[in-house]
């Protein structure tokens, strides 16, 4: 009986699509995985900041291209993916990261614009990523789906009811296509940041960011969002096969402690 297999830990001369990946963790991803080798499809509502990241991961000596792409229009997915599938002739990786965080307490009056726009960008945009990915990921020999919850998809924060729903259903969204898809080779897991410091927390105080770290997390820090990026890259390699079904945290202990 031989010591090992053979499974790879390699994801070069693959082609991954990152939604929301102008900036955060859509940004360091698509980096990573270039870095990695892989050919980075960037995508993102902002043409500027979307041509940014190609032009660092092309300077880096990575292969990237950029499209302009809003996750709540469609058409406009459904069409972007079959250009990054031509341009770069597979699709195997397809990471559901673009969000947005809209706050607001149940009997606020703007309450159902706040729900509406949080479960479309959240959740429902997830399955027209999918959809359209779906032909062109059943021809590779790893596809790989990652979908981008929160830890407040395993918990709940004040006047964030329409956000917290949205990513609870974004694990409840993985799990299920892991066991639609799981018979096609296809596996499908999600990834859920705590503390990260992204644009959605930049406009938190750092006294306060620092304040949260100690009470909150077990490492006194919050992260980066290449840290959840290298979370995120473990669950697409080749030999990450077995893994599917599964929300990985990382949060720096934030879950884990009882108080």
């Amino acid at each position: 009986m031989s010591r090992l297999t053979k499974l790879s830990r390699s994801i070069a001369g693959r082609a991954a699509l990152v939604t929301g990946a102008a900036s955060g963790i859509g940004r360091a991803t698509a980096q990573l995985f270039a870095d990695e080798g892989a050919h980075v499809a960037v995508t993102d509502r902002s043409a500027a900041a979307v041509a940014d990241v190609v032009r660092e991961i092309i300077a880096a000596g990575g292969s990237a291209h950029g499209w302009t792409m809003d996750v709540s229009d469609g058409a406009r997915v459904g069409a972007v993916v079959d250009e990054v599938a031509t341009r770069f002739g597979r699709l195997d990786i397809l990471v559901n990261n673009a969000g947005l965080a809209l706050v607001g307490a149940i009997d606020a009056p703007d309450y159902e614009q706040i729900w509406t726009a949080s479960i479309d960008v959240l959740l429902t945009a997830h399955t027209r990523t999918v959809r359209a990915a779906l032909p062109h990921l059943r021809r590779s020999n790893a596809a790989r789906i990652v979908n981008v919850s929160s830890t407040e998809g395993l918990g709940a924060t004040r006047f964030a009811s329409a956000y917290t729903a949205a990513k609870h259903g974004v694990i409840g969204l993985t799990r299920a296509l892991a066991v639609e898809l799981g018979r096609e080779g296809i596996t499908v897991n999600a990834v859920c940041p705590g503390p990260i410091r992204t644009g959605i927390t930049a406009a938190i105080p750092e006294e306060a960011k620092r304040e949260f770290a100690r009470r909150r997390t077990v490492l006194g820090r919050y992260g980066e969002p290449e840290e959840v990026a290298h979370a995120t890259l473990a669950l697409v390699l080749p030999a990450a096969a077995y893994i599917t079904g599964a929300h990985l945290v990382v949060d720096g202990g934030v879950t884990a402690r009882n108080a």
